[in-house]
């Protein structure tokens, strides 16, 4: 993926052409070798598997997701000392890397050789991370619209109606949210626990993705997959066997439909700032933004790719 002709960038979001510039920039730092780096995926994040040693390199790809990356190294280091089942910061490197106007983190690549992961090793790593004690730094308090409404506002491709209506029906769902009960004890969240962010390694299931992690509603993490089962076009049920595993059906608490509504806003923006750099995704953003927006909940969606 390294390459000498690309220029630069100088922040802002990250697109597929600068993202050679970038990798090569952060790997220098690193003192690790770009050449030969494979994409694992790109959304929000830049992922990539490099080819001179077993590293996964993760590049923000947004202001958004930049702003969390402190966290993320904390937050990492926090699940390492209570031997969580979860991916694992390089060591020997100051994390996060920022370079060429980007930050990024380096991880020890898990090989994915184990049995693909299920909704009930995702419950069972849900209840161990809900049975942690605080950490001993400070997690921000759960606050999805932040995110989003960064996302809205550095969004590429999209014209001043979508934007209006985004915003709108950002402040909608913010208020539902506020006026809710909720039933379990609120605590540290991973923000966004779903089969996608487990790693099938040789040991078992690990989690990743720690940009969401903070201090919040315990209804929240169950949310996800309850969402994936009614919306999403997966073929298997992750969400019953997760609910058994955990102790508790998300779907059988009357505040779940607001959350629901939380989740697919976050589904339908979450690739906003790369929807011109990044043009695939706009064939899976558009049916999710256009059934969102004519109140279709029956319509499901497919996967960022």
């Amino acid at each position: 993926m390294s390459t000498s002709t690309t220029p630069t960038p100088t922040g802002g979001s990250l697109s597929l052409a600068t993202l050679p510039a970038v990798l090569d920039a952060v790997c220098a730092q690193a003192g690790l070798d770009p050449a030969g780096a494979r994409l694992i995926k790109f959304t929000n994040n830049a992922a990539l598997r490099l080819a001179s040693a077993p590293v996964v390199v993760r590049i923000a790809g947004s202001r958004a997701i930049s702003t969390s990356i402190t966290k993320v190294v904390n937050v990492a280091a926090w699940l390492a000392e209570h031997d969580m089942p979860t991916v694992r910061l390089l060591p020997g490197i100051t994390q996060p890397v920022h370079a060429a106007g980007h930050a990024a983190t380096l991880w020890e690549e898990v090989p994915a050789t184990g049995p693909a992961p299920t909704g009930a090793d995702l419950g069972r790593i849900l209840r161990r991370f809900h049975a942690l004690p605080e950490p001993g730094f400070e997690l921000p308090r759960w606050d999805p619209f932040t995110r989003i409404r960064t996302r809205i506002d550095d969004a590429r491709g999209i014209g001043p109606d979508d934007r209006e209506w985004l915003l709108e029906r950002c402040a909608e769902t913010e208020t539902a949210v506020r006026a809710l009960d909720y039933r379990l004890e609120p605590g540290p969240i991973h923000g966004d626990p779903f089969p996608g962010n487990l790693v099938p390694g040789p040991d078992g299931p690990v989690l990743c993705d720690f940009d969401g992690v903070s201090h919040g509603p315990r209804e929240w993490d169950l949310t996800p997959v309850a969402v994936g089962r009614l919306r999403m076009n997966y073929p298997v049920d992750h969400h019953t066997p997760l609910a058994a595993a955990y102790g508790a059906d998300v779907t059988a608490w009357p505040g779940f439909d607001v959350l629901r509504r939380v989740r697919e806003l976050v589904l339908v923006t979450s690739v906003l700032p790369q929807l011109d750099s990044n043009p695939g995704l706009r064939a899976q953003w558009e049916p999710r933004y256009r059934s969102l927006r004519q109140s279709d909940t029956r319509t499901r969606w497919n996967t960022y790719r």
